[in-house]
């Protein structure tokens, strides 16, 4: 997702990827403690992903 896509969802939607994103991460993360998942670098894009939501929330708050 592009960040100009981010920026343009509102707050509440923002708060509910974010919320989805941490429980992909966990998830990623468990499977990987198991057994080494095919792609190790889908946990650097999550969470930098999770970065970038948490960081366009931030402005838009305050933009306020």
């Amino acid at each position: 997702m592009k960040n100009s896509e981010i920026r343009s969802l509102s707050e509440s939607e923002i708060i509910e990827r974010i919320a989805a994103e941490q429980q992909n991460l966990t998830k990623l993360n468990f499977a990987h403690a198991i057994s080494p998942i095919e792609n190790p670098n889908k946990i650097r894009e999550s969470r930098r992903f999770i970065a970038r939501l948490q960081t366009i929330l931030t402005e838009k708050q305050i933009a306020k």
